[in-house]
This record gives C-alpha cells, structure tokens and sequence, in this order.
C-alpha cells in the first residue's frame, strides 16, 4: 500500500530566500510548501515572511511556537496542532500534507543516527512494504539542489520525529 500527495517543494536555499536565514529556513519554507498546497495561489507569504511570523531562530523553529504562531495567523477556521503518527497518516489519506520535524537535540537522543539530526519538512506520503512502515518527505533542498522526495524508515527515527497536522475546521 502506497499513498503520495503531489505538491511542489521548494528548497530552503533558493536564492530568494535571505541568505542569512537559509541554514534555519526549513520550518518556514515547510509550511510555505504546505501553505501553498492548502490554499492555492491565495497565500501571498514568502518564506522569508514566513520565518518572521512563526519566530525562527538561527537554531531553527520550535514546534511549540509554530503551532501557537500558525494558529493565530491562519484563524479560527484552521487547526494547528501536534498530531500522532496515526493521525498523520489519517490526514496523508485526507490529501493534506504534514509538517514533520525530526529532531534528535531536543529529544535526547544523542545516539539515535536518524535520517535528519534537526530538520522540518513535508510529509507527503507513506508506504507499508512487507510491514515496515516508511514516510516520503520532500527535503527542502540543499545548497546547490532543488528539494526532492526521500523515502524515510520510520522505525529508524520514530524516538526523533514528530508532527504538526494543519487542517481546515469542520464546518458543522
């Protein structure tokens, strides 16, 4: 079983992003990928705007604060929360992307050897191969590349990983 959204990503070293926030950019360039897909050409924010709204820092972005920050940008017809990996995959089969961070720092793992030592990006999509599960991830680019879908072993990083689902409210 085999399930990717297809969206655009976008590498957080694109020349126009402001180079002092390239190494730090990819909560914000994240959720410009994520933003983008959700509302469409509507969403006028850069990256670079969106990296002073959610409050990065040059370590980078604090769950905590993107989803006190999104929220209060995006309003009361959007839910910004940290979500499971059941509920991540439940909005993968929604067709809504989500915000994944690993982060092997701040969880302690100073052993772990996970796919990305601190890092967001999208999730896109997952895949269960003889039941193992894996996630596909765009990777916000590197210095002289564009960003590319990676297939990632969740096993492997599940002590490091975690994620924000950005879904619009139900209306009643």
């Amino acid at each position: 079983m085999k399930k990717i959204i297809q969206l655009e990503g976008f590498s957080q070293y694109h020349p126009s992003i402001h180079s002092s926030y390239r190494s730090s950019a990819c909560g914000p360039t994240t959720i410009y990928v994520i933003l983008k897909y959700l509302i469409g050409e509507e969403f006028a924010l850069d990256v670079n705007a969106l990296y002073s709204l959610l409050g990065t820092t040059k370590i980078g972005l604090f769950r905590w604060r993107l989803v006190k920050r999104l929220q209060k940008y995006l309003g009361p017809d959007w839910v910004v929360a940290k979500c499971s990996l059941k509920n991540a995959l439940k909005q993968i089969d929604e067709g809504r992307p989500v915000a994944t961070k690993f982060d092997k720092y701040f969880t302690f793992q100073w052993k772990a050897e996970p796919t990305f030592k601190y890092h967001w990006v999208p999730l896109i999509g997952y895949e269960i191969n003889d039941g193992e599960l894996f996630l596909y991830v765009h990777d916000n680019g590197g210095v002289n590349r564009d960003s590319q879908i990676r297939k990632v072993p969740y096993e492997k990083d599940r002590k490091v990983i975690s994620f924000v689902k950005i879904e619009p409210k139900k209306k009643n």
